[in-house]
Parts: C-alpha cells; sequence; structure tokens
C-alpha cells in the first residue's frame, strides 16, 4: 500500500470514529497508535510514550492550566458586574451603546483569560437581561454577544493560540503578540457594525431613559474604579512580560495570583468560589492535555509517512494551484469543519497536514496560527453545530428561541470574515507587534 493511501485511510478512519461520539483524544491517539503498529511493528508503540514525554517536557505547558484557573477566578468571583455598571453609565447615553459597552466588556474579559466560554457564560448572565430590559432587539443583542465572547480566543492571553503553539512548536509570546491587532481590529468592526445599524434603525438599540443618563461627572469617575482591578491584572501579566522583567510562564503564574488577590480584595474569594475555580480548572487543563498527547501520537505517524510531501505534490504540482490558492482552501476546510467541531478538535485533526505545508508553501506559522484562531472566531458562531450557538441557547432566556439565535450571527459572521480577508491580505497587521517586540 502506498503511503499516500495510507495517509487517507488513516483520516478516513479517524473521522469515522469521530462520528461514532467517542471522545476526541480518544479516537485521534487510538488511530495513531495502531497505525504505528501495523507499520514499524512493536517498536511504533514508543510513538504515543515519546509524545507524551515530548509534552511534558515542553515547559511552557506551565501556562496552560494557570491561565484557565485565571479565567475561572474571574469568572467565578463577579469582577465582570462591576465592569458592565461601569460600561452601561458611560456608553448608555449613546443609540447601541449598551451593546458597544457588551463588546468593551468582552474584550476586558478577553485580556483577563483567553478563553470563549467565560465569555459568553458573562455575557449571556449580565449583559444579555439587561439588554433586553431596556427594549434592545433580541435578536441583535444575541448576535452581539455571541460576536464578543469569541474574541476570547484571539485577544492575549489567548488559551487557543497556547494550543496552536504546542502542536505548531512556534513560540506562544509571538502568537500572543501577533493577536492583539487583529483582536481589536475584530472589535472595532463590531462597534462600526452595531452603531452604523443602530444609527440607521434606532429601535433596535435605544438610549438609556433621561434619568438614567443623568449621571453626575464624579459618580462617572468613581465607576470607573471598577475597571482598576482588571486593568492591574492585565499589566502584572503581560506588561511585566513585555518589558522582559518575567518570562511566558512566569507571567501566567503573576495572572492567577493577581486573579486570586483580586477576588480576596473584593471580599468574594470564598471557598466555594475557590473549589469551583480549581475543580473546573483541572477538567480543563487535563483535557488539553489529552487531546494535545494524541495530537502530536498522530502528526508523529504522519511525519514517518511523508503524508504532507505528498499533498504538497498533489495541490502544487497536480493541481497547479498556488500557494494562496491553498491556503484559501485550508481556510474554507476550516469553517466547513466548524459547522460540525470544536476549535480543539479542528486543530488537532488537520495540524498533522496544515502546519507543515503551510511551512512547505512559504507561510509564516505565526501569522497562520491567527488566522486559525479567526476562522475558530467563524466556525464558533456556524450552523448547525457552532459551538457559542449551542452555548447562547443553553444560557438565553425562554423568549429567545434557536431561530433567533441562528439570524443574529449572519451579520457578524459577515464581519468577521471580512476581518479574516483584511488579515489575510495585509499579514503585517498581525505580524508588526512580534516583530517589534523584545521577546526573552
Amino acid at each position: 500500500m502506498g503511503y499516500e493511501l495510507i495517509a487517507v485511510t488513516m483520516f478516513s478512519s479517524m473521522m469515522v470514529l469521530l462520528l461514532t461520539g467517542q471522545r476526541v483524544f480518544g479516537a485521534i491517539g487510538f488511530v495513531a497508535v495502531i497505525f504505528a503498529l501495523l507499520l514499524w511493528g512493536t517498536g511504533g508503540s514508543e510513538l504515543g510514550f515519546s509524545a507524551a514525554m515530548k509534552l511534558m517536557k515542553w515547559y511552557p505547558l506551565l501556562t496552560l492550566p494557570l491561565f484557565i484557573y485565571m479565567g475561572y477566578m474571574l469568572s467565578e468571583s463577579g469582577i465582570a458586574d462591576d465592569l458592565y455598571k461601569m460600561f452601561h453609565v458611560w456608553f448608555g447615553p449613546v443609540r447601541g451603546g449598551l451593546a458597544i459597552g457588551t463588546i468593551g466588556l468582552m474584550v476586558v474579559i478577553s485580556a483577563m483569560n483567553g478563553l470563549s466560554v467565560a465569555g459568553m457564560a458573562i455575557g449571556a448572565t449580565i449583559a444579555l437581561p439587561e439588554l433586553l430590559r431596556r427594549g434592545y432587539d433580541k435578536v441583535m443583542v444575541t448576535g452581539v454577544i455571541q460576536a464578543g465572547s469569541s474574541l476570547g480566543i484571539l485577544v492575549p492571553p489567548s488559551v487557543v493560540l497556547v494550543l496552536y503553539g504546542m502542536i505548531a512548536r512556534q513560540p506562544v509570546g509571538q502568537l500572543w503578540l501577533a493577536g492583539v491587532f487583529p483582536g481589536l481590529l475584530m472589535a472595532s468592526l463590531f462597534i462600526v457594525y452595531i452603531a452604523v445599524r443602530c444609527w440607521l434603525q434606532p429601535n433596535l438599540g435605544p438610549v438609556l431613559p433621561a434619568d438614567e443618563r443623568n449621571v453626575s461627572l464624579r459618580e462617572k469617575l468613581r465607576l470607573l474604579q471598577a475597571g482598576i482591578l482588571p486593568f492591574f491584572i492585565f499589566f502584572m501579566m503581560t506588561g511585566l512580560f513585555l518589558m522582559g522583567y518575567t518570562s511566558l510562564v512566569e507571567s501566567s503564574a503573576v495572572g492567577a495570583v493577581a486573579a486570586t488577590l483580586a477576588a480576596l480584595v473584593k471580599g468574594r474569594l470564598t471557598r466555594t468560589v475557590l473549589h469551583d475555580t480549581v475543580r473546573k480548572s483541572l477538567a480543563v487543563s487535563c483535557m488539553f492535555m489529552w487531546i494535545i498527547v494524541a495530537a502530536l501520537c498522530f502528526g508523529a505517524v504522519f511525519d514517518g509517512l511523508g503524508a504532507v510531501k505528498a499533498i504538497e505534490h498533489f495541490f502544487v504540482d497536480r493541481l497547479g494551484l498556488t500557494p494562496w490558492e491553498v491556503l484559501i482552501l485550508m481556510q474554507l476546510s476550516y469553517l466547513i469543519m466548524g459547522m460540525f467541531l470544536d476549535d480543539t478538535a479542528m486543530l488537532v485533526i488537520v495540524a498533522p497536514l496544515y502546519v507543515p505545508l503551510v511551512k512547505l508553501l512559504g507561510f509564516d506559522l505565526i501569522w497562520y496560527g491567527v488566522l486559525y484562531t479567526i476562522t475558530c472566531q467563524i466556525a464558533y458562531m456556524t450552523p448547525p453545530f457552532g459551538y457559542n450557538l449551542f452555548l447562547m441557547r443553553a444560557m438565553a432566556p425562554p423568549e429567545i428561541s434557536l431561530g433567533d439565535i441562528y439570524r443574529s450571527i449572519i451579520p457578524f459572521v459577515a464581519v468577521m470574515v471580512f476581518g479574516l480577508v483584511v488579515v489575510m491580505a495585509f499579514p503585517q497587521i498581525a505580524l508588526w507587534l512580534p516583530q517589534h517586540v523584545y521577546l526573552r
């Protein structure tokens, strides 16, 4: 059997197992180990062990549980509530102002936790009831919260970019920096869309009533104090890292400690909060580690087969496609897979194929990591099985139907596709910052 056919058989077997509902790491790891044994005999059993040891020896892995802990601590301790009150007062007098403030809230939350789930939970429980109570269009605000929460996987410290860095063997610090400007670009595009839409259709996002708008400047400035703790956490974590005082792992530890101290200062560090935070952090961290081990093992078998060279030969030599056309096909395949899989599963399934191929085609792997993450944002909101769609359905009040949720994401998906095209056309949006900042 030729190695091209072996590679196709491996990929097909993995997809069949995933369709049976098996856990992602179990399906991928099983296929990798079985094919390793069939190809190289008993010596192939070392591939899984080597993948696990490679993961355990990778020092930046320590950042993963620390950032997950930080995100859950901020979510469980209710620090986001204070932030939303601040945005409520400052942006309320503008048409669509509370929706714009919700995007601002999501950016701040993203800069503190790196998880889409945390942003969705905060937006659906804090922002959504307030927006509906003040007469905002339910379809628009549902889309606002889904789109805003997706920023959590792009704005640093992004856990998805940490996973990509582990699998693609790229510096996580550079990936974080590469996500800054694309993340701010995406948030700005959301804000522009909301502002223009509410200006054209004022009934979608009415201004606050006069009695709620009449807040003294002194009170507004006092409410700004809600942003001090999040800014302190962000500075302690990211600022010290960019200035060269801490390494990547040290900055994640500083962020986790700062989030805990913030909850303590607010008087919200109860035993229940600490227990829930640690339990959820452990569960998510273990899940990610098993998936990464399976991905590394699967990738090792693919590398041994030389499958990447075969794929490059097929697309470039046989089909005559240019590197850019191949890259666009890759992104389209991510969008299709995103209808059925989450971001981690997509990365694990195609990373052994796409990451080496991107390198062979001459593209920058840091830049491609940002493209992958933006595509994951879009896939999170793509029917029928978009991750954010189901999270929103579980958290939304009864008056918001599944049809409302599906309709709400159409304009935001269009905005995100436009943002993806912009970053593809102008790679320096992602690459300028990592190229000009000193990294330890």
